[in-house]
């Protein structure tokens, strides 16, 4: 089965909805998701979306830098600058898409302050903002008559000038992508989706890790094509952990306690109940995540603890409720009221900074081949990112991908020669047992040796282990049919490979990269 598509985009968040959007009214678009449309990282996003619309206290150099120090001055300040002048246009856009953004009495954009912003500029929708914004894309998605969308397809390789016999390194000039091979995860047919131009949108990679706030499907699959195609991925060192999910064992994904609720007011404490964000940052609970991630491990692992408290009892109960209605019901079903009560809390991996590494209009180092969002590496978060500025660089950079992409549009033109899948193997009962506990090694080794606080020896131990599981997989691959679950294996363990590689390649403490070997620098 061969389809052919002017625009392909693998993945359905924000990113790759608004750029569909965007590109529909000049061609047929074609997108993909291997769960339903709902099931993506934006769709879990509490918090918001950071951008200055206040210009009574607010600036463009305020966000600039505030960006700029949270990135431990790592961050490509040309990539800062394009997103932080270009969000107010953007934001508008999503309005005119139906996103429903909470104002005040006054008519006014309600604005939320969150860790590491010296001003309120972070837009929401009560505390569901990531729901509110992909519901209004899927409506205005599904309106279109230009955009076909296949709800559980997965993608499992790029096209390349690999399938037309050559033979492709990370040094041969000139790769270009032609479009994907998809399965249809209902059939397990694998069809040809044929493209002038593709873009992945993928998302993140929180499903390596034991403890994620990310939806499941997070398992990074673009960013494993993309480096398996021998396109370039940078700063996978830098995963960001989200220090407050909340702490219910058992939980995957955890439930994300939205960093809005302390710039809200709330503060962390022991559970003897003390503060303790004075000992580590001047700006307390509202420090940037790396140093609150760090510090919340630091409490634990000193202490013996399996989490901390978020306390929030100490603001009015209805303004509580008002602000926070999914995380009071979501905390009151399971025994807490969190009007009266600590909420317990630990850190869990939720973003990466790093990614597929592309220029200004989002072009990776494969011609033809476009990469947004998460998996996508911009520039922008250097090594950590600000809160709420990950969803504003996704439709920032979409539009960039779209207005690059369809000025080259009329001189693409679909490959011809490529090959079908070659859909032989086997399929065995023992398969799945073998996948399932591989799973459980890759999140454990992951967790273990390559979280908040790495080191040499574990980055080493963790690279000895994962190698195993490497050779097992492929063979497994090779020799059975494809599968989702192989394919995520194999993914899984790419991006892990990536993580640990440029880990150990930085021989310093950097943003989200913490190695005791190389204590930071006072």
């Amino acid at each position: 089965m061969v389809k052919k598509y002017d625009f392909l985009v693998i993945g359905a968040g924000i990113a790759g909805m608004s750029f569909a959007l965007k590109v529909a009214p000049r061609g047929k678009v074609a997108i993909v998701c291997k769960s339903g449309l709902e099931e993506t990282n934006t769709f879990f996003a509490q918090g918001g979306v950071a951008s200055v619309t206040n210009l009574l206290v607010d600036n463009f150099e305020k966000h600039i830098e505030d960006t700029m120090i949270a990135g431990d001055f790592m961050s490509d300040r040309s990539a800062v600058e394009k997103v932080v002048r270009e969000a107010p246009a953007q934001i508008e856009e999503l309005i005119s898409w139906g996103v429903d953004f909470d104002k005040d009495e006054k008519g006014n954009f309600d604005l939320h302050k969150e860790g590491g912003h010296s001003e309120s500029r972070i837009l929401h929708h009560k505390d569901s903002t990531g729901a509110e914004i992909q519901a209004s894309l899927i409506r205005a998605v599904k309106r279109h008559p230009n955009i076909t969308v296949y709800e559980h397809h997965f993608a499992i390789e790029l096209l390349t000038q690999h399938h037309l016999g050559m033979t492709v390194t990370r040094q041969t000039p000139d790769i270009a992508c032609y479009g994907a091979y998809i399965m249809d995860m209902v059939t397990g047919r694998i069809g040809t989706f044929l493209s002038k131009v593709t873009l992945m949108a993928t998302g993140g990679i929180g499903a390596v890790y034991q403890t994620t706030t990310n939806p499941l499907v997070a398992t990074g699959d673009g960013i494993a094509m993309v480096y398996r195609a021998k396109g370039t991925v940078k700063d996978m060192e830098f995963v960001q952990f989200h220090p407050t999910a909340f702490y219910h064992p058992g939980d995957r994904p955890s439930f994300l306690i939205t960093e809005a609720m302390r710039g809200y007011g709330a503060v962390l404490r022991t559970l003897d109940g003390k503060e303790f964000m004075e000992r580590y940052d001047p700006r307390q609970s509202l420090a940037p995540r790396d140093i609150v991630a760090r510090a919340i491990d630091n409490e634990m692992k000193n202490r013996g603890d399996e989490h901390v408290y978020l306390d929030v009892t100490h603001k009015d109960a209805e303004a509580t409720k008002k602000h926070f209605p999914n995380i009071y019901e979501h905390c009151k079903g399971l025994g807490i009221d969190i009007t009266k009560e600590y909420i317990p809390v630990a850190p869990a991996a939720h973003y990466l900074c790093g990614g597929i590494e592309v220029d200004q209009h989002a072009c990776s180092s494969i011609a033809r081949l476009y990469a947004v969002g998460e998996c996508a590496c911009t520039g922008l978060h250097g090594g950590n990112r600000l809160a709420s500025n990950s969803l504003i660089e996704a439709v920032v950079y979409a539009d960039a991908a779209a207005k690059h992409s369809v000025g080259l549009i009329a001189s693409l033109d679909h490959q011809k020669n490529i090959p079908a899948w070659n859909d032989e193997g086997v399929r065995s009962p023992e398969e799945m047992v073998l996948i399932t506990q591989s799973l459980k090694e890759v999140g454990q080794i992951m967790s273990t040796y390559v979280g908040i606080v790495r080191s040499n020896l574990r980055l080493k131990r963790a690279w000895t282990r994962l190698d195993i599981l490497y050779e097992e997989t492929e063979s497994l691959f090779k020799r059975s049919v494809a599968s989702r679950d192989i394919c995520e294996l194999r993914n899984m363990i790419n991006v892990g490979y990536l993580i640990m590689r440029q880990a150990m390649e930085r021989k310093e403490s950097r943003g989200l990269h913490y190695n005791i070997d190389y204590p930071p620098k006072p």
